[in-house]
Parts: C-alpha cells; sequence; structure tokens
C-alpha cells in the first residue's frame, strides 16, 4: 500500500476516534445521579478554577433554595426561588430562554429528549419544549409541587405537598396518584419499579410501593424512628441507605440501612449534631428550617463499601455499608451547607460562611476524609454539587450559578 495513501487512513481513524471520544455527552439528568448514588462516573481533582458565573437577580437577598440542575447535551436547565426555570448554554452561561412560572420553583427538574419537566409552588408540573422553553403542557394539583420530577417508564411522576403522588403520561394525563395526607418537600428513588419510599393512607406510613401491582410491599418502623425528616434514600445491591434528622430540640440525626426487599433494618448509627460553643439551640432550629427547603438535604452518596453523609452539623461522615461501623469523621469550623457529590476518589460539598469565614466549595477524600482543597464561593452552596463530565456546577444562597472546571 502506498505510503502516503496509509498515513491519509491513520489520520481518518484517529479523526473518526477523537470526533467520537467528543461526542459522547457528561449528562446528568436524573436527581442524585444513577441509582441515587449521588455519585458521577467521570473523574474530576482540583484545581478547579471558574468556567463562568452568573448572578441571577441582581440584590443581595438571601434565598433558601436553589436545588440541583440538570445537563443534558450543551444546556443546563434549573429553577429558582425568583419564579424562573432558567435554561443557560453550558460552556459560556448564555441565557438561551427563560420561563416564567407562576410562584418560586424548589422542585428539581427532568429533562428527556424533547421536553424538559418541573414543579412550582402555584401548584403546577409543567412540560417545557426544551429548544425554545415553549410550554406543551402543565397540570395542576391541589397543593404546591416541591419535589423532584423523574420519568420512569411511561411515567412523569412527582409528589403534591399534602396532596397526593402523582404519575402522569408523557402527554400529561394522569394515569393514578397515591395518597399524600401530610409530607412536604418530598422526594423518592425508584429501583426495579419499586418507589423508596411512597406515602401511606395515615401520614405515619411510609413504605416500597410497587408501582406495577399498586401495592405496599413493606413500611418503614415510624414509630421507632419518629424522626421530621426522612431524606432522599439509595440502593446499594440489597441495601436501603437513607438518614433522618429531628431540629425540634437541637439536632438529632440518624443514619440508617434496610434490606430493601424485606424491609428489616441491617444497621442504625445514631449521632446528636455537633456545633460550634455560640450555636444555641435557637440558632440550630434556624439552620433546620433551613436545611429541610433543600430536596437533598442529609442525601448520602455511595463509594465502594462506604456510605458518605454530610450536612446537619459540622461533621462530614463515612459509614461501612454492610456494617455501620465508622470509617472516618471530618469535622469543619462551620456547619455543612450541602449534600455531598463524589467523582472519583473525591467528595465535594458546600459550608455555611459566618461574620468571619467566608462560605466555601470543600473538596475531601472518599478513602479517609482528609481535605484536600477549598474555594471561596460568593454565598453558601444550598444543594450538591452536580457534575457532568469535567465540571461542577451548583448555585448559592446569593442567587449565584457556577460552573467550575479543572484547570491544567
Amino acid at each position: 500500500m502506498n505510503h502516503r495513501i496509509l498515513k491519509n487512513l491513520i489520520v481518518c481513524v484517529l479523526g473518526l476516534i477523537v470526533l467520537n471520544g467528543c461526542s459522547k455527552r457528561a449528562d446528568w439528568v436524573r436527581f442524585r445521579g444513577e441509582g441515587g448514588r449521588g455519585a458521577s462516573a467521570a473523574r474530576i481533582s482540583p484545581p478547579l478554577g471558574v468556567r463562568w458565573k452568573i448572578k441571577l437577580q441582581p440584590d443581595n437577598e438571601t434565598i433558601r433554595s436553589l436545588n440541583p440542575p440538570v445537563v443534558i447535551g450543551d444546556t443546563i436547565y434549573f429553577g429558582s426561588d425568583d419564579g424562573n426555570f432558567y435554561a443557560l448554554d453550558v460552556e459560556s452561561g448564555y441565557m438561551r430562554w427563560v420561563f416564567k412560572s407562576g410562584a418560586e420553583i424548589n422542585s428539581i427538574p427532568y429533562a428527556d429528549s424533547k421536553q424538559v419537566y418541573f414543579g412550582s409552588k402555584d401548584g403546577k408540573l409543567y412540560a417545557l419544549f426544551r429548544q425554545d422553553g415553549r410550554e406543551m403542557w402543565s397540570f395542576l394539583t391541589e397543593s404546591q409541587v416541591n419535589s423532584q420530577v423523574e420519568r420512569y417508564g411511561d411515567h412523569i411522576i412527582f409528589v403534591s405537598d399534602s396532596d397526593a403522588i402523582y404519575f402522569l403520561s408523557p402527554e400529561g394525563e394522569e394515569q393514578f396518584r397515591i395518597d399524600n395526607p401530610g409530607w412536604y418537600n418530598f422526594t423518592y428513588l425508584m429501583a426495579d419499579d419499586v418507589m423508596y419510599f411512597a406515602t401511606g393512607p395515615r401520614v405515619e406510613l411510609l413504605g416500597a410501593y410497587d408501582i406495577n401491582k399498586r401495592e405496599f410491599l413493606w413500611f418503614l418502623p415510624y414509630r421507632e424512628i419518629a424522626d421530621s425528616w426522612y431524606s432522599f434514600a439509595t440502593v446499594n445491591g440489597d441495601l436501603l441507605h437513607f438518614a433522618t434528622a429531628d431540629g425540634r430540640s437541637g439536632m438529632s440525626l440518624s443514619f440508617y440501612a434496610f434490606n430493601r426487599r424485606t424491609g428489616d433494618m441491617v444497621w442504625q448509627q445514631h449521632r446528636d449534631g455537633v456545633y460550634g460553643w455560640d450555636w444555641d439551640e435557637e440558632a440550630i432550629a434556624r439552620l433546620f428550617f433551613r436545611d429541610v427547603e433543600l430536596l437533598d438535604f442529609m442525601a448520602p452518596a455511595i463509594w465502594k463499601d462506604r456510605v458518605i453523609y454530610t450536612g446537619g452539623d459540622t461533621m462530614a461522615r463515612a459509614f461501612n455499608t454492610s456494617t455501620g461501623d465508622l470509617r472516618w469523621e471530618q469535622s469543619f469550623d462551620m456547619p455543612i451547607s450541602s449534600a455531598p457529590t463524589i467523582a472519583g476518589d473525591r467528595v465535594y460539598f458546600g459550608l455555611l460562611g459566618d461574620d468571619y469565614t467566608p462560605p466555601q466549595l470543600v473538596c475531601i477524600s472518599a478513602r479517609n476524609g482528609k481535605i484536600l482543597w477549598r474555594m471561596k464561593t460568593e454565598g453558601s452552596i444550598l444543594s450538591a454539587p452536580v457534575i457532568a463530565g469535567k465540571r461542577i456546577i451548583f448555585g448559592t444562597d446569593k442567587s449565584v450559578f457556577y460552573v467550575l472546571e479543572e484547570v491544567f
């Protein structure tokens, strides 16, 4: 074969490899990632630099929620306390479009090939055309919609506060519902056609619900737990991990593993919240009521044989997934402001600021909890960072939206 022809063929093959590699999109379209594990397949390591940031509102008002966005293709989608739903270019921050709902948005969206779905405190679930933000349809409930939204098979699933868990068709027609007698800011995990957790006919009943049989498989022992906040759960093999909190008198934190098939408790760990010397019960209660606006408050993240928790107090903790044995703890000089997200063996989350120390994004080792890197942020990070490819994305309580990337 002619050497020039061979050289051209090699160049073409290499070009195709590069193009195919570049065409792989780093999407994040599901709350807490695949399996709810709070982990990305990407490996991203500090130092990180600001790719771009944007202030969504001109004033300095502190907002209470800016829940995690979804990323699909070259666009980031998220809603905010200002009632707007945004579509921003992931590379530049250019605003592709904005949709104004009838009230604040505390819902976590979901995007598929054509539409993006989200709920609003105006009581509606919206489906917008991803390309230009046109409203395709909306569905009115009897209360605020403050849950995550998920498309699972042919179901669009979301929760309306103290109303119902709704299952709609992709065209916005109701398929069926489950009564929600009293839960607010409710989240759920879908795994193998089972919802962890669904609401029962009484407010104290939360359980595993088979959406095909439309029946509960088991209920949590509510009287034994009796806490006021139940976190989003994650599945790790046959184990279901979640945390609970009670901020009515100080802060009480508990961490659980249940057999997701049988509903039997496998292990439990309890901790009293750890704070600085100047934190009294009133300050801790204010922190609790701030935290429960965040749908991923105390949500676990899974790394190998460890389940990692942040939020609720000043400690990050890792337990053995099978036994509940403590693997490590890492303390900070201020409360943690967000749930964790894992990339490779790095854990990312936010720290609250105070009068003396600015808020921060923190990176620690998933292996031993060692602090690896910190970055000051304009406002406290509200929810777990989203990791899409080589970028870390999050919003703060000062209405600042960040996109970071690796610095080479």
